[in-house]
């Protein structure tokens, strides 16, 4: 027996653990322990209670995730009304409450309890003893539902009150609701999955609370703020709202940090500007401000009307959803490319602001939607988000609207619209000529990552376009030095030095060159690799995807794969004759891992074994892999399709053309595409750079790349060499203990050979 009371203790100890550490996690965002910790005190206290079930309480923090799923969900009567609030659209209606609530009290200034009004689920939590016995939804107001196993699964609800003095019989009130961020989630995840995502919040809050199975609620990230209380037997929550509220914290339930006294009218309406200016801020959705008397006696004498207390307000901001109807469905095409569904709508006041058009996302989105020209839709709008259609009402749906389809061709540039394997946006492939990304294309091409021609900044580029000035990059060799002085605010010396330095672009690197015309995904290391790798421009334009990702033969590991090289280069006179097929000699070599199935692969791929040989060994292991440093499969695909459209090839040809862009670099460097060429000088060597050099880091990075030298922000073991200026610092020292050799600029052109000589000075 004595045994068996030292077990219960421990529970109970595990138990009152288990509760604190909930508190600090769900209700005051300040976690004491790990969650690994906190897992092994709940296996701990779980196999005690399975061990001796009659050690199970109702409200130890195993029973959060309750039992079977509920056939239906059981009634429950409020022996309090869960009443509803009267709302005021604006702060005339506030001060006629106000006036009206001084005037039944005969005072002169009123204090209220002021806070946010959360857009969620309001719920009724009894506690008896301080153990929470029951969790129902309001219902019809004197009528909910049980709701109490999947309460118990939300981790804001405490199982048993903390602290003490609480009440005998306590009715907590309050909202059970889902985090912005959250929701975000959970609709990303219902989507991957093929499920049709919640609209709002709101929404997922109330589903999520009345899943028949407590199971799924568990799954979901609810959690809830109180905000009043109904039935109080056997004690007192304070004389004033507000003693209320403050009770509830010591008592572990959660209540919101932004409840505030204020004084008079104007602090309420104060409130209600403040925290609507915060709104977009807060994590959670609010369709307004709630304001009590907060004297409770007070708030007795006042009473109740049919419907809703008299000593409680809700100043309302103006709704964020909207019902109205599609005009049409157009494609609009962005900076990028990206060609975005948008629907044109009758106009609609959604939250204070006149909404004409709304973001239809992706074409997957116009299709799981089945949005319509035609429709009438509900129109959602968040702060300054662009607005969007939510869904659409179908029994409102007139005959004959028709499907949407992606066009085809760009609506702005006419070229080819192209949505890449497993990507939601589709893209206008246009790039260079298309007026929608034209801006944003120059802004690119001469920052100064790429062709580096200063003074033209982006209000310049502006007006170059807007004069029709300006169609594609080549054009901005075509000016002269009276072109340029005719733009707004632009003398004739600002339009020299522009002419200066578009003139001093055309001696550049192909590695720029390559980063400056704007493949998508294609960055400044990126494209110091493919220059370095096919060593000029037209190589890397006749390129096939298959020049990028070598893709080997499905069946083939490294060890076969050796083993059968091992065999061709030991004994080439072993080669198959002429006439013999090259899959039976394969086959027949009695190579582990090279069955006939196998072999016969191999021979689809190469005709004989000279192409086998020359194949190497990279090219016959199964699975595809990079031939250049950050070309993988994606970008391999936007690199050919770029080089594939005859506009963006027209432009570059003007653009190299001497007579209009001229632009140059130094010939063809040495790469891995010339199998008999020299390495490139560093090729190789990892190089980290400190202290003041006499040119940009950028600058000296770039040249150093086209060397063939991997440029690295930190200095390891693995570092070839340490290029230091002066006032080197940390990185010198490392170096030094590591025995990394450090060189100067002057030592490094000797180390470049000739190939690129960084000048001092």
């Amino acid at each position: 027996m004595a045994g068996f009371d030292a077990v219960s203790r421990h529970a109970e100890e595990l138990r009152a653990q288990l509760h604190h550490h909930n508190h600090r996690y769900y209700v005051l965002d300040d976690p004491e322990i790990t969650d690994a910790e906190y897992d092994r005190l709940f296996r701990e206290l779980q196999a005690l209670e399975t061990e001796h079930p009659e050690l199970r309480t109702p409200d130890s923090p195993t029973q959060r995730v309750g039992g079977a799923p509920s056939e239906r969900f059981a009634s429950i009567e409020h022996r309090v009304r869960m009443l509803s609030i009267e709302n005021a659209k604006d702060a005339q209606a506030m001060r006629a409450f106000d006036a009206r609530i001084r005037k039944d009290l005969g005072a002169d200034r009123i204090d209220y309890v002021a806070e946010p009004k959360l857009d969620g689920l309001a719920i009724s939590l009894l506690y008896e003893d301080g153990v929470l016995t029951r969790g129902a939804t309001r219902g019809d107001g004197s009528v909910g539902e049980d709701v109490s196993a999947q309460v118990r699964t939300i981790g804001a609800v405490p199982l048993r009150l903390q602290g003490e003095g609480w009440p005998r019989v306590l009715e907590v009130r309050g909202e059970v609701f889902l985090p912005i961020a959250d929701f975000e989630r959970l609709k990303a995840r219902m989507l991957d999955a093929g499920q049709t995502p919640f609209k709002n919040p709101r929404n997922a809050a109330a589903g999520s609370l009345r899943q028949l199975d407590p199971a799924v609620t568990a799954s979901r990230p609810l959690t809830m703020f109180c905000y009043g209380f109904g039935v109080v037997e056997g004690g007192d929550v304070g004389a004033t709202h507000m003693d209320a509220l403050t009770a509830f914290r010591g008592w572990g339930l959660r209540v919101s940090s932004e409840s505030r006294l204020v004084t008079g009218i104007e602090g309420c309406l104060d409130y209600h500007q403040a925290i609507g200016e915060r709104r977009d801020s807060l994590d959670y959705e609010i369709d307004g401000v709630v304001f009590k008397v907060n004297d409770l006696a007070a708030q007795e004498h006042l009473g109740f009307r049919a419907r809703n207390p008299i000593w409680v307000i809700a100043y309302k901001y103006p709704p964020r959803e909207e019902q109205t109807r599609v005009r049409a469905i157009e494609f609009q095409v962005g900076r990028t490319g990206a060609v975005t569904p948008v629907a044109r709508l009758e106009p609609v006041d959604v939250a204070g602001v006149t909404v004409s058009n709304a973001t239809l996302h992706n074409i997957d989105e116009v299709w799981r939607k089945d949005v319509r020209a035609g429709d009438t839709v509900i129109v959602r709008r968040a702060g300054d988000v662009i607005p969007e259609v939510v869904g659409v009402v179908e029994s409102l749906r007139p005959p004959g609207t028709e499907p949407v389809s992606l066009p085809a061709q760009c609506p702005v540039c006419g070229s080819d619209v192209i949505r890449a394997e497993g990507e939601a946006v589709a893209r206008c492939s246009g790039g260079l000529i298309c007026a929608a990304q034209r801006k944003e294309a120059l802004k690119h091409f001469a920052s100064r990552r790429a062709m580096d021609i200063d003074g033209l900044g982006d209000k310049l580029i502006e007006q170059l376009v807007d004069e029709n000035l300006v169609h594609d990059p080549a054009d901005l060799y075509r000016l002269g030095v009276e072109d340029f002085a005719a733009l707004e605010r632009m003398g004739a010396k600002s339009a020299r030095n522009l002419v200066e330095a578009l003139e001093r672009s055309r001696a550049t690197t192909l590695a720029r060159f390559i980063y400056a015309v704007g493949i998508r995904e294609v960055g400044e290391a990126t494209a110091g690799a493919l220059a370095a790798h096919f060593g000029d421009l037209r190589p890397l334009m006749a390129a096939r995807k298959s020049d990028f990702i070598r893709c080997g033969v499905a069946g083939i590991g490294p060890k076969t794969a050796e083993s059968l090289f091992e065999r061709l280069r030991a004994r080439p006179e072993d080669a198959p004759a002429a006439d013999r097929p090259l899959a039976d000699w394969l086959a027949g070599l009695g190579i582990r891992g090279l069955g006939s199935d196998t072999a016969k692969r191999i021979a689809e791929r190469y005709p004989d074994s000279a192409a086998l040989l020359e194949a190497g060994e990279d090219g016959l292991v199964g699975g595809a892999r990079s031939v250049v440093d950050g070309v993988g499969p994606v970008v391999a695909a936007h690199i050919v399709t770029f080089f594939a459209q005859p506009h963006n090839r027209a432009v570059i040809d003007k653009l190299l053309a001497p007579d209009v862009g001229g632009i140059h670099w130094p010939g063809p460097v040495a790469s891995d595409a010339s199998p008999n060429a020299e390495p490139a000088p560093l090729s190789g060597k990892t190089v980290v750079m400190t202290g003041t050099l006499s040119r940009s880091r950028d600058d000296i990075k770039q040249r150093l790349e086209a060397l063939g030298a991997k440029v690295t922000g930190s200095v390891s073991g693995k570092t070839d060499y340490l290029l230091a200026g002066d006032d080197a610092g940390s990185k010198l020292d490392k170096a030094q203990a590591l025995g990394v050799s450090v060189i100067d600029e002057q030592q490094l052109a000797i180390l470049s050979q000739g190939a690129y000589v960084i000048q001092a000075g």
